[in-house]
């Protein structure tokens, strides 16, 4: 019996897609080790990446980043499946379609900040969304929206000024700017 090797046909584009997701994917992982004083609340570092991808290769490059991170991270912190894939999974699409809207914003006055900061909001969204239709479905739950909140401000601007710096040093930078 002869083994067959199948060879999948790949681009360029393919190959830096997957090093951004496994970029992200790092950063995932750096910000799992760190503690949080709130389940729920962390900084969302990966989505320095997501920015800097959509910035630089658009909005279709940037969603298989940021999809292939959750599937990655769920299957390398063994949970895919679990809750935690379905709440990050939520987040992200939310995101996703947020920074889809976004990017129709008039880039004046719009940039990685704003699209960094609705993006964070979108993902909290998501997930309380899920967390009341699926996992707690009670009105309690809006107690919290006001700290989620204010953590999507704060880390939702900070990790646009990180983004934006990144863009903004790149020769090749030219659709997010500020």
């Amino acid at each position: 019996m002869t083994a067959s090797i199948i060879k999948l046909d790949t681009t360029p584009e393919d190959h830096h897609i997957a090093r951004m997701a496994a970029v992200a994917l790092g950063l995932t992982v750096l910000e799992n080790a760190i503690p949080s004083p709130l389940p729920g609340v962390k900084p969302g570092l990966a989505n320095i990446v997501t920015l800097i991808v959509l910035a630089r290769y658009g909005w279709r490059a940037a969603a298989w980043v940021s999809l292939l991170r959750v599937l990655a991270g769920s299957l390398l912190f063994g949970n895919f499946l679990a809750p935690g894939f379905f709440l990050s999974l939520s987040g992200a699409v939310c995101s996703l379609a947020m920074l889809a809207l976004s990017m129709h914003l008039p880039q004046r006055w719009f940039g990685a900040v704003t699209h960094s900061v609705l993006a964070a909001f979108a993902h909290i969204a998501g997930q309380m969304l899920v967390v009341y239709l699926w996992l707690i479905p009670h009105s309690g739950i809006a107690y919290l929206i006001p700290i989620f909140a204010t953590a999507a401000l704060v880390f939702g601007t900070v990790n646009g000024l990180v983004a934006m710096r990144f863009i903004n040093d790149a020769p090749t930078s030219s659709r997010l700017t500020g």
